[in-house]
This record gives structure tokens, sequence and C-alpha cells, in this order.
């Protein structure tokens, strides 16, 4: 088949477009690391010139993390891999307009030792 007779596949929406096309090939955020369960917020509206240059894909990620939302939820609400989310978002983020909260991990948790002598103070009481 020749490539002049390769046609365009289209969705309910218009012409599909591959997720690797809107990350410009890229597997990995340039900035941040976002986990699933990552919070991602707005933290401001992009300039005129910034907004100009952000990709509708990205435009929409922007709108919707104008309250607290996941990566999963992103994903799942622009119906994209959470892999160009993700991408989509290190891209976001370098350019300052949202900011991410990464989930606590186990060595941010409370030392078993202070639980224990909360504890043993209780039974004190």
């Amino acid at each position: 088949m020749e490539p002049s007779q390769v046609r365009p596949r289209y969705g309910d929406d218009g012409p599909v477009v591959r997720p690797y096309l809107m990350t410009r090939g890229r597997t990995a955020p340039s900035r941040g690391a976002f986990d699933l369960i990552t919070l991602v917020i707005a933290r401001r509206p992009p300039a005129p010139e910034q907004a100009a240059t952000l990709s509708p894909e990205e435009a929409e990620l922007l709108a919707r993390c104008a309250g607290p939302c996941s990566v999963a939820e992103l994903a799942a609400e622009l119906d994209l891999p959470a892999g160009t989310v993700r991408v989509l978002l290190g891209d976001l983020l370098e350019a300052g307009l949202i900011e991410a909260h990464q989930p606590p991990t186990p060595a941010d948790a409370v030392p078993d030792g202070l639980l224990r002598a909360v504890l043993v103070g209780l039974r004190a009481l």
C-alpha cells in the first residue's frame, strides 16, 4: 500500500491522535514524578503567549486541575493513558502552571516508638 492510500483513522470526535504524538515520543515526564495518586492543582492561568503554546490536551488538563485532582482521575476523564498524562503534566509543572503533591511514603510515617509512647501514656491515664 502506498503512503497516499493510507487514510487517517477517525473516532467519534474526529481524527485519532496517537498518544506518542501528544508527548512528542517522550515516555517520561521532563520534570517531577507522578504516581497515580499524586494530586495536581493549577497554580495560575497561563499568560496569553503561554496559552498559545499549549496543546489541546495540556489546556484540558489545566482546566480540569482547577481543584485538586489525581493523575488517575485526569487520565480517566481525558480517556488517555496514564503515561501520556504524566508526560503532559511534567510539561505543565516545568512551565510553573501546576503544583504536584506527592502521596506520603512509608518513610514519612510516624516512628513506632512514638506511637508506643503515646499508647503507654494513654493507658496510664
